[in-house]
């Protein structure tokens, strides 16, 4: 494959995906990871992708807000451990917000019929909820954003000023070390950004393509979170320097945790 050739391929596999890590680009392209590694910092030079600790994120991913068709097949497999695991931290009577995530939707779907009120701006999240007898949703109502299904804007923001919640469940596209939590639409990230002030604990859930990745818009700052729920691919120096954090890391499918 000529380099030219291995270019277009990576610009075309990150766009796919989202995102996509080293080892898989090496193993695709038959190059070794240090040669994809300076095809990403090239990449990223012209504008096609941007980098990532792990690998690459496509730029309409972190420019735009992708459809939720599309964000229900990226890195799903990883998403609905990280929604299991989240699961297990709701309790009977918890109060809690979900967002209008696709992982928040996976969690929403294995929840137990058990007595709980849930705060969501998700119509899917609330549709899906909406059979279990036990469960009290509650919608925010706003201006219906068609890519995600779900309610932003005003309305959206004034109606969760109403509300106080146990937990937050809030999903995002990038988890910087260093800038904190970040999101690619600036309308949902104001959004989370209330729920996370009406949370008593937050709980980031973030796939492992997500971490070293600046996305558009600020969401929260490393302070605002308690708890961090990501994948088994998570590069151990990452998942050092996530420890170092005030914050517990979990990693789905581990028995173990660690709080920094």
């Amino acid at each position: 494959m000529l380099v030219a050739e291995r270019y277009d391929t990576i610009v075309r596999l990150v766009n796919e995906r989202g995102s996509i890590r080293v080892s898989e680009l090496s193993e695709l392209c038959g190059v070794t990871e240090e040669t994809i590694r300076r095809d990403l910092d090239r990449l990223e030079q012209q504008g096609k992708l941007r980098r990532s600790h792990g690998g690459a994120v496509s730029v309409k991913e972190t420019q735009a807000e992708t459809p939720y068709f599309e964000r229900e097949v990226i890195h799903q497999d990883e998403k609905r451990r990280i929604a299991e695991e989240a699961v297990r931290r709701i309790e009977p009577r918890d109060r809690i917000a979900l967002d209008a995530s696709s992982t928040a939707w996976y969690m929403a779907s294995i929840l137990p019929d058990i007595p709980l009120t849930v705060v969501t701006n998700s119509i899917k999240v609330a549709l899906e909820l909406s059979s279990k007898e036990k469960i009290e949703v509650i919608s925010t109502g706003g201006m219906l954003a068609a890519h995600s299904l779900s309610y932003v804007g005003p309305l959206a923001e004034r109606g969760l000023e109403s509300y106080y919640v146990d937990k937050a469940f809030i999903s995002c596209k990038g988890v910087h070390l260093d800038r904190g939590i970040s999101e690619s639409n600036e309308l949902q990230a104001m959004v989370k950004h209330r729920m996370i002030r009406q949370a008593k604990t937050v709980y980031i859930l973030a796939d492992a393509s997500k971490i070293g990745v600046q996305a558009f818009t600020h969401l929260a700052d490393w302070a605002e979170v308690d708890v961090l729920i990501t994948d088994g691919h998570v590069d151990e120096k990452d998942a050092l320097l996530l420890r170092e954090k005030s914050i517990e890391l979990i990693i789905a499918g581990q028995t173990d945790s660690a709080a920094g």
